[in-house]
């Protein structure tokens, strides 16, 4: 049961143009940023060098016990017992969520007025008000928190910059030849779920070994119902093929066992019977079994010999490090299951550097699992305060008992020291990388005569055949490299383009990019709890736009500038050498004559890079949607023809130009199909003539 205590009062003048997050003795938790729809994305966290470090900001005494005021006027209505608070800044804008035992403890600590550190006395300075959530327990506010800082994302909280979820192996079971394939998202389809796995690479490396090892079915449903004959699969032995019968469904049964006995951690047992068995088929001169066993048993090997480290005594387990150098943060998270490596994944999380590596782990580990199972034991390199409260509100979630520990000796600190070891590479790969891309960042500003530095650059292009499956794609590149969390594409919707018109095509891709871009600045002018460009550690608003094309697309995209009153974004457009050689580009821009950058400039690689990576977006986006729109069927269109009525329809007349042609008594013969689908159906298709 939670109690909600709200309190406000009027707001005083107050402005912000930084971001922190919390003092040493306040545990938090935060949810990822997220931007525009990305296509795809790196399994690693993205990676943004903080710029602002409120550390080293100072806030004004005057301004500090103003704050301190708005705080003690809050005091004596604060809960005594444990829940969540929330600081408010100007405009109802959320600077910090943080839980407590003590509610009114924790905001005395704050009324104080001395001995805080330059960071809390800047969030002390900008608060105007306080909200109150009690709760009936710590553990019970330390979920609570997560949920605010999901929502909200307060400026003043570590953030953890990654939203995706993790993949899974799933086994289902709502069939009786269950599929064994790869799930992301709810867990909502009844089977046995098996993760989670650190990359999309690590399910797909281990779900080939497995369809080797156990030859279980990988295709959907609706494909299984509809076989006559095995598929592929089945003739490269991938597959048992139960679709058509070459294998009896008590006998698939018995293989779909040792599969979830094999996933479920009793490997050796099943290894041991596997060998039993190849062994006997052997002795009995049935060497063709003995050879498919024999294959087998390499497969499940090949699962267990490429994971790298694998425990020896540690089933089940998350392992957390976190390593720190110039001032930015790495996490690494190693995810141990059934004995196995299941793939580590790098998180660069947004957090103040005045932060101690204990303090930005504390962070991040319990905002980790607000949308995560937890496994029965998680590992961590540094103490955290919240690591008892943590473990007993994970417990319950979960109905288990889950252990939060810092190894200090044998094979469980050999885990968290090699985490390290993998978080402190990946953190001075990136801080490489980052500082190159800076440099070419500034060179090509050098280059174009852009006076000012370029945080964000966004390349446009557009891909088309005759006009068909019209898209347009937009890659986004920044101090860290591609942000394909930023990525986004284009459905050319307008039917006044004619098709191939690339001009018309651009211009609606920019106009709805920019009409977009400055109705959300808009709505942040008048909502100060929407995070700003200057606050936030990536901006919104490009520096440079890059259009891959000549004159006439350059023309066309300043053209949709002057109308939409877009002002202090540089605009270049790219146009193909002679013969489309590379390094003979020619650039054009406004108030200069076109011209070419030397052959051998860094300036003019790093343009082919982003143009280049332009290209292979909108194209691979163009061929997406072509082969979606060669596998659509004509019944996807009919409003109430689901799945089985589709295959029910598919089974009875066998292609959807059959089912076109027949006659309405035929289609209310079908079984499944009542007299109004069978109506429905028919008018369709007969209207349409």
């Amino acid at each position: 049961m939670v109690n909600g205590h709200a309190i406000a009062l009027p707001p005083r003048s107050s402005k912000s143009h930084a971001m922190s997050r919390k003092r040493a003795d306040l545990p938090d938790e935060d949810m990822p940023d997220s931007d525009l729809p990305a296509q795809e994305g790196a399994e690693e966290d993205a990676f943004v060098p903080l710029e602002l470090d409120l550390a080293n900001e100072e806030a004004s005494e005057e301004r500090v016990l103003k704050g301190v005021e708005v705080i003690k006027s809050h005091l004596l209505h604060a809960p005594k017992g444990p829940g969540v608070y929330r600081m408010v800044g100007e405009g109802g804008e959320i600077l910090y969520v943080g839980k407590a035992k003590s509610i009114r403890k924790r905001i005395a600590s704050y009324a104080r007025g001395m001995g805080h550190s330059n960071r809390i006395a800047r969030m002390i300075s900008l608060t105007v008000s306080m909200v109150f959530v009690s709760t009936e327990t710590e553990t019970e506010a330390l979920l609570l928190e997560a949920n605010y800082i999901k929502q909200m994302k307060p400026r003043f909280n570590v953030l953890l910059r990654d939203d995706k979820s993790f993949p899974y192996i799933l086994l289902t079971g709502d069939h009786v030849s269950p599929q064994l394939t790869k799930h992301r998202g709810a867990r909502n389809r009844k089977g046995d779920y098996f993760g989670p796995f650190a990359s999309v690479w690590a399910v797909n490396r281990t779900l080939n070994a497995l369809q080797r090892a156990f030859l279980l079915r990988s295709c959907s449903d609706s494909y299984y119902e509809n076989r006559t004959r095995p598929c592929l699969l089945w003739q490269i032995k991938r597959c048992a093929g139960p679709c058509t019968g070459e294998l009896s469904h008590q006998d698939y049964a018995a293989l779909v066992e040792e599969a979830r006995d094999f996933l479920s951690g009793k490997s050796r047992a099943v290894r041991d019977r596997l060998a039993l068995d190849m062994t006997q088929a052997a002795e009995t001169l049935d060497f063709e079994r003995a050879a498919r066993l024999r294959d087998r048993i390499a497969a499940l090997s090949a699962i267990q010999g490429e994971q790298g480290i694998n425990p020896k005594n540690t089933e089940e387990a998350d392992v957390f490090a976190v390593v720190e150098e110039a001032g930015q943060f790495a996490i690494e998270v190693f995810f141990f299951r059934t004995f196995q490596n299941w793939g580590n994944r790098t998180y660069y999380p947004r957090a103040d550097r005045s932060l101690t590596p204990g303090e930005v782990l504390d962070a991040f580990v319990a905002q980790f699992y607000s949308d995560k199972p937890a496994p029965r034991l998680i590992l961590l390199s540094h103490e955290i305060e919240s690591a008892q409260v943590l473990g007993q509100a994970l417990s319950v979630r979960t109905g288990h008992r889950i252990d939060v520990l810092v190894p200090q000796r044998g094979e469980k600190k050999e885990l968290v020291d090699h985490a390290a070891q993998n978080g402190k590479e990946a953190l001075s790969r990136k801080l490489a990388e980052a500082a190159s891309q800076e440099k070419l960042l500034a060179a090509l500003a050098q280059a174009l005569g852009i006076e000012k530095k370029l945080r964000r650059v966004e390349v446009y292009d557009n891909s088309h055949i005759m006009g068909t499956n019209a898209v347009g794609g937009m890659i986004v590149a920044g101090g860290s490299g591609f942000m394909k969390s930023h990525y986004r594409t284009f459905n050319i919707k307008s039917d006044e383009i004619t098709p191939g018109d690339d001009y018309g095509m651009m211009r609606e891709v920019l106009r709805r990019r920019f009409t977009r871009l400055m109705k959300e600045e808009s709505a942040q002018e008048g909502d100060a709890t929407t995070p700003r460009d200057e606050t936030d550690v990536f901006p919104s608003r490009p520096d440079l736009v890059v259009i891959d094309g000549g004159r006439g697309q350059f023309d066309a995209a300043r053209e949709i500038f002057q109308e939409l009153g877009v002002e202090g974004i540089a605009l270049i457009s790219i146009a193909k050498g002679v013969d489309r050689d590379a390094g003979r580009e020619t650039f054009f821009i406004e108030g200069r004559e076109p011209f070419r950058l030397p052959p051998r400039d860094p300036a003019l690689y790093f343009v082919q890079r982003l143009r280049d990576e332009a290209h292979r977006f909108a194209i691979g986006t163009h061929r997406a949607r072509r082969k979606k729109d060669f596998t659509k069927s004509p019944l996807d269109e009919i409003s109430g023809i689901g799945p089985s009525r589709k295959r029910a329809l598919l089974h009875a007349f066998g292609t959807a130009k059959a089912i076109s042609r027949a006659a309405l008594a035929d289609l209310e013969k079908v079984p499944g199909i009542n007299a109004a689908t069978a109506k429905l159906v028919y008018d369709h298709f007969h209207d349409r003539q």
